[in-house]
């Protein structure tokens, strides 16, 4: 499947487009794929809901490569990643890498150190996130005692990623790749909070994506705590008990809900952002990145 603007490579094949990526295999002399590689390419789209917004967000793409090219190192003794070169084609220069082919964890692996989104809906029903029980008295942005794993499945293009108690990813991956995952999980987002905290930005959780390599080795894959994957709240503006501000696409899935008229569960396609949703939108991407890094986009 290819999404709209996805771009014409020369020397690539594209192979898959989802909701933000779009994945090309170098062409061999033969002009075959290369099994070995794959250009993974970070587009300007912006999901939200499971659903691709017909709007783009300039300089989304080039935020989220770079940003995860800079925590890729600040994780490098963590886990290794699956990053080759940067050194990729003028069209899709600053937002592509030339990566690995995985074969791919077939688990959401997400971590939480604050309680909101779907894992407090999930603590209001029933006092438990993904099967792990939490205590009560929680509210939207409570600061959980220490991060906990709370993995989801991983659903096809359009539907709903479900939350996944601890003894399904072990039946589904085994025990030991269940605890390394799981304990990989926390520790890159409690690495990302050391190193976020003192940038003024907390971490509230993030999705991780792992993938296997040809020796069995496990490594860091896609992107890893980007605006995308990650709920990021600026440190001096957190208060508990209600809705936090955000560094992340959490602005635009509160327009959709609260400002635009449009009701999630209708079947219809969201509407399109207004162009100051769009700059507000891209100046949130920016300003994480920013001050994540310390460098300009």
């Amino acid at each position: 499947m290819t999404q709209p603007g996805a771009p014409d490579l020369p020397g690539y094949v594209h192979v898959y487009s989802g909701k933000v990526r779009d994945l090309y295999a170098p062409t061999l002399p033969d002009g075959e794929p290369d099994p070995d590689r794959l250009l993974l390419v970070a587009s300007d789209r912006l999901s939200a809901f499971d659903q691709i917004l017909d709007t783009p967000i300039p300089d989304k793409g080039r935020v989220l490569t770079q940003l995860s090219l800079w925590w890729f190192d600040q994780l490098a003794d963590l886990v290794p990643n699956h990053v080759i070169s940067t050194d990729v084609p003028d069209a899709v220069e600053g937002r592509a890498v030339l990566v690995r082919r995985l074969d791919m964890v077939p688990v959401e692996c997400v971590a939480r150190a604050y309680l909101t989104g779907g894992g407090l809906g999930e603590y209001r029903a029933s006092g438990h996130v993904s099967g792990v029980a939490l205590p009560d008295g929680l509210v939207d942005g409570s600061r959980l005692s220490e991060p906990i794993f709370t993995p989801s499945t991983k659903a096809p293009q359009g539907q709903h990623d479900q939350p996944m108690p601890y003894a399904d990813v072990v039946a589904e991956i085994g025990p030991d790749r269940a605890a390394e995952a799981r304990d990989l999980t926390i520790a890159i987002l409690a690495r990302g909070n050391e190193i976020a905290a003192g940038r003024g930005i907390l971490i509230a959780d993030t999705k991780v994506e792992f993938g296997i390599d040809g020796d069995g080795g496990i490594m860091l894959a896609d992107e890893v705590l980007t605006p995308d994957s990650s709920r990021f709240w600026p440190a001096d503006q957190w208060h508990p008990g209600r809705p936090q501000p955000s560094y992340d696409k959490q602005f635009v899935r509160d327009w959709l809900l609260t400002e635009s008229g449009w009701d999630k569960n209708s079947g219809d396609a969201p509407p399109s952002l207004p162009d100051h949703i769009v700059e507000q939108t891209r100046d949130r991407y920016v300003e994480a990145y920013a001050r994540l890094t310390g460098a300009s986009l």
